[in-house]
């Protein structure tokens, strides 16, 4: 590095630094900001909207698919990771988070916080002609910490019209459409994660 002829750090250096020290407070409170506007839009939600709260306060999601559970849960820094599938609370295991995945993750599920329902019907279980009383696809949303689902999803088949998908917020006595492009993001997001191996078990501990 150059130094001033009094043995110190040239002036020059010392403004670099600065200028670069004021960019990235820069960059930083422009990403502060841009999560301000996206909870304040969530805080805005209307009633079409099918979580029951913002993505922002969801601390897990599950994805049944065809059998296979999927869960996506933040890290204490709300950071989203692929936890695998346990029936351990988080805090009993340790994993390391990929930057590259965790962007992958929080990309999908920000866009299916942004869910909004179309259509409504009225459910008949015996006939299911929407698909949801057997649905292949099963999701559930948690509150950081909580054992138990704020809401889950029976997720049916197709509508007709190709762009819509049916799905039965259960507890609800009406199916309800949603752009399928949403369910078409979990799952693959899903199939990214699916050759990964979920995080192993902490060996017992000998007595």
């Amino acid at each position: 590095m150059s130094k001033s002829a009094s043995g110190g750090f040239s002036p020059r250096l010392a403004i670099v630094w600065v200028v670069l020290a004021v960019l990235a407070a820069v960059i930083v409170a422009i990403e502060r900001n841009d999560r301000a506007n996206m909870k304040a839009e969530e805080a805005a939600r209307d009633e079409r909207m099918l979580l029951p709260a913002s993505i922002f306060d969801i601390g897990a999601v599950e994805i049944l698919n065809k059998g296979t559970l999927h869960r996506f849960e933040r890290d204490a820094a709300g950071v989203w990771f692929y936890h695998g599938i346990h029936a351990e609370a988080q805090a009993q295991h340790e994993h390391k988070v990929d930057p590259q995945a965790a962007a992958r993750i929080d990309k999908a599920m920000t866009g299916f916080g942004r869910t909004r329902m179309e259509r409504q019907f009225p459910l008949n279980v015996q006939a299911d002609e929407f698909g949801v009383t057997r649905p292949e696809i099963f999701i559930m949303v948690y509150a950081p910490g909580a054992p138990q689902p704020l809401a889950r999803y029976a997720v049916g088949i197709v509508a007709p019209d190709g762009v819509s998908r049916y799905v039965l917020p259960v507890g609800k006595s009406n199916v309800v459409t949603i752009p399928d492009f949403h369910i078409d993001n979990l799952l693959n997001l899903v199939a990214s994660f699916a050759a990964t191996p979920a995080p192993a078990k902490p060996a017992a501990a000998s007595r």
